[in-house]
């Protein structure tokens, strides 16, 4: 690794299958597909993508099928620098797919194999790679397993941040406490944390009390709103017509923490984050259309009206 914040991402590694249907099939019927993509996906690499590509130190952990060493994703990893040391190699198993289906009325059908990932929950953690970084990140995921990489983290004296995006149903109300207590950042959209507060029966200040520091609620075109101790301040989005939304909160994430870990204020983190997900949202996939700083930070700028 280069000098510079060093970030370890806990999370899923998986291969994502997109495809258009004119009309959704009846029971016991086919139809023919308008199109179907091949991309790379998963929460936790989709944060080790972007974060590597704006220039932070990335270290993924997923656990992935036991040919993945030897697959063009892994390949496009490593090529992005970002460390692989730490990934679990599933004998058996093939890697999480998500095959997600788009008819001409905008609904889709998502259907997600976990393949290797379910089994990430029976590793230990690998306290070397936590010992290493400067924060983990615990993207969507195992609960059992980010609720050890948290202790772990916090023993060790290692912030983390956490997004349970779209496993929030799958934590238990005791677990989602524990992690949330161990985290100096909680990440979610208006949905998550409005889940989150009803199933703990917390407001924000109580929330904040427990444990985080700070509370990011990202709310689409609408903008981001960011609660600490010290009250509560917004940003607005950078709207963009959307081609596909899928991977535009984990490029937030990743934003805001490279921003977060270079000492930048936190409102100013927020701003590059609202950029670099507008990137993303204007090409199909998570990992397609990913800006370099200099992309991200020129929309920033004349969005927002900052000088140079």
């Amino acid at each position: 690794m280069t000098d510079g914040p060093k970030l370890l991402v806990v999370g899923i590694t998986a291969l994502d299958l997109i495809i258009d249907v004119e009309d959704f099939p009846k029971p016991n019927t086919s139809i023919h597909m308008d199109s179907m993509l091949h991309l790379y996906g998963g929460a936790g690499a989709n944060v080790a993508m972007v974060a590597s590509k704006l220039g932070l130190n990335s270290t993924l952990i997923s656990a992935v099928g036991e040919n993945f060493k030897n697959s063009d994703y892994y390949a496009a990893l490593n090529d992005s620098n970002i460390n692989l040391d730490y990934m679990i190699y599933v004998d058996g198993e093939s890697d999480a797919t998500a095959i997600m289906v788009n008819d001409n009325n905008s609904d889709q059908l998502t259907f997600f194999y976990e393949g290797a990932s379910k089994y990430l929950k029976y590793h230990e953690v690998p306290v070397e790679a936590l010992s290493q970084v400067d924060l983990v990140h615990l993207a969507t995921g195992d609960p059992d397993y980010n609720w050890k990489v948290s202790c772990k983290a916090k023993e060790l004296g290692i912030p983390v941040s956490f997004d349970p995006g779209q496993d929030l149903n799958t934590y238990s109300k005791d677990r989602l406490k524990q992690i949330i207590t161990n985290s100096k950042i909680l990440f979610g959209n208006n949905y998550e944390i409005d889940i989150i507060l009803e199933k703990l029966n917390l407001d924000i200040d109580g929330l904040l009390s427990i444990g985080p520091e700070i509370i990011i609620k990202t709310c689409r075109e609408h903008g981001s709103f960011i609660y600490t101790l010290e009250g509560e301040d917004s940003v607005d989005a950078i709207y963009k017509p959307a081609v596909d939304p899928t991977g535009a909160g984990d490029s937030y994430r990743a934003s805001f923490l490279y921003y977060y870990l270079n000492g930048y204020d936190l409102k100013e983190a927020l701003k590059l984050a609202s950029s670099v997900s507008s990137f993303i949202v204007e090409k199909r996939g998570t990992q397609t259309n990913i800006p370099t700083l200099e992309e991200a930070t020129s929309r920033m700028n004349d969005f927002f009206n900052i000088d140079d």
